[in-house]
């Protein structure tokens, strides 16, 4: 070991304990992401338990000249949450900054530690008669930080919008390991420029996140939830218009599934409820509503049974208790996990007008079918929102590992040439960290990368946070 790195951990110990600096041992639960796509070396994974020590850990990092790496569930998709392999970064694990601080329910928000798992931060809402309206797959093991680090999106944007929208304050740690207290509750605040929004979305690379202010809302007090059974997307986004003119503000969740992504759920979790035969298309919606049961369903039918008079869906399922509704939902978010069980496939999270999306549906998936013979398309998200998980799996039999290889550069030219042609972007919840990090400068104006890196020179001088994420210098 050399001296300097003797002294860099002699360091951190001295800041956070010896027994929350991992050095040795296997470390791939944090040095490893999700998806299994990227594996890096730590320096040491350090777990601070206070906003203090999270403090103390960047200063001991810019004195020692270290690059530091901020981790909250390890859940991402885009390689943003791992080290590199240098084995000199700094792996900053916000796991055990867990903690509800706070809920002040006269000011409908709750102040939540980064590492609080979001699935814990909704069960305290819901204890006192509330609801966090954050809501994705990964909920039983992301946090909170995390989500706010990629501006996560979810099944609810339709309704309550994503993590920004739910943010009333940050507490953030700076590179040079100065805490940033703006965890107000406040819902107006215009002293100057909005600090909350820059570092919201900025994968770790501007500031750390250790606590937020978020946003509570009333539980609903009756939600219906259905399946339906669709044969094109046209019709899909003419039911979501419907389904607006009639439900209002009560839409609260809007899915789309292609018939191959149900496919994909019921070859690998087939103990899953499937009550609709396969159709080209299915959607999942959901009302959630402050009338009575009765009152919602009523409603809910309704909009179904108009819907089938007008040809825009096939049959309906409606869930007739929560644990059936739980049940559809379990579904459509086990999608992913059913994709990584049938190997590695091409992801993308893209964002477009709702209008564009059955176009653009179309068009990209007869030019990947023209060009890769037996491609598989896994098309689901939340059509709601205009956010499509559009993902490319390798043809049937084939070696998905070597398909990933050799075919990601040309599926994504072909994927994102399509998704510029119609005005979207490329990038719609799950950030753009190492995988993306090429793509956007290719794909954003030359303007707004240089103002990106404008901000990240002033707030990182010396590219010590997550660095070579998002943006290169």
């Amino acid at each position: 070991m050399t001296i300097a790195k003797t002294a860099a951990l002699a360091a951190l110990r001295s800041a956070v304990g010896a027994d929350q600096v991992l050095a040795e041992g296997d470390l791939a639960a944090y040095e490893q992401d999700w998806r299994r796509r990227w594996r890096g070396k730590a320096l040491a994974v350090v777990r601070p338990g206070s906003t203090a020590e999270v403090a103390a850990v960047l200063r001991v990092c810019a004195a020692q000249g270290l690059s530091l790496v901020p981790q909250g569930g390890n859940t991402g998709l885009v390689g943003g949450g791992v080290p590199d392999g240098s084995g000199t970064q700094v792996l900053l694990s916000l796991q055990r900054l867990n903690r509800v601080r706070r809920i002040d329910a006269a000011n409908l928000a709750m102040t939540v530690e980064a590492g609080c798992v979001l699935q814990a931060a909704q069960e305290a809402a819901a204890a006192q008669g509330l609801l966090l309206p954050l809501s994705l797959a990964a909920e039983g093991s992301c946090t909170i930080g995390g989500n706010l680090a990629t501006n996560a999106g979810g099944t609810q944007v339709l309704r309550y919008g994503n993590a920004r929208a739910l943010c009333l304050g940050l507490e953030v740690v700076t590179a040079a390991g100065e805490v940033w207290d703006g965890l107000s509750g406040l819902r107006k605040d215009n002293t100057g420029y909005d600090l909350r929004d820059l570092f919201i979305g900025s994968e770790g690379t501007l500031g750390v996140i250790t606590a937020a202010t978020m946003v509570l809302v009333p539980q609903p007090a009756a939600i219906t939830t259905a399946l339906a059974a669709l044969a094109s997307v046209r019709d899909a986004v003419a039911l979501l218009e419907l389904a607006r003119a009639r439900l209002g503000a009560g839409l609260t969740g809007f899915e789309l599934m292609n018939r191959f992504s149900l496919d994909l759920v019921a070859r690998h979790f087939p103990q899953l409820p499937a009550p609709l035969p396969g159709a080209a298309w299915t959607v999942l919606l959901e009302q959630s509503d402050n009338e009575g049961e009765a009152q919602a369903r009523a409603r809910f039918e309704s909009l179904l049974g108009e819907a089938l008079e007008r040809g825009l869906i096939g049959d309906a399922a409606v869930a007739e208790s929560l644990a059936q509704s739980q049940g559809l939902w379990q579904v459509r978010e086990s999608i992913p996990l059913a994709q990584a069980e049938e190997g590695l496939n091409i992801k993308h999270d893209i964002a477009l007008p709702v209008s564009a999306i059955p176009e653009f549906v179309e068009q990209t998936d007869a030019a990947l079918q023209a060009r890769i013979d037996g491609v598989r398309l896994v098309d689901f998200g939340h059509l709601g929102d205009g956010n499509l998980h559009y993902n490319v799996q390798a043809p049937a039999g084939g070696d998905a590992r070597r398909f990933l290889a050799e075919r990601e550069h040309e599926v994504n030219t072909i994927v994102y040439d399509a998704v510029q042609r119609f005005g979207g972007s490329i990038s719609a919840e799950h950030g753009v960290g190492e995988l993306k990090r090429e793509e956007i400068v290719e794909r954003k104006s030359a303007v707004a990368i240089a103002l990106m890196r404008q901000i990240k020179r002033a707030l990182d001088p010396d590219n010590r946070l997550n660095p070579n994420r998002v943006l290169t210098r």
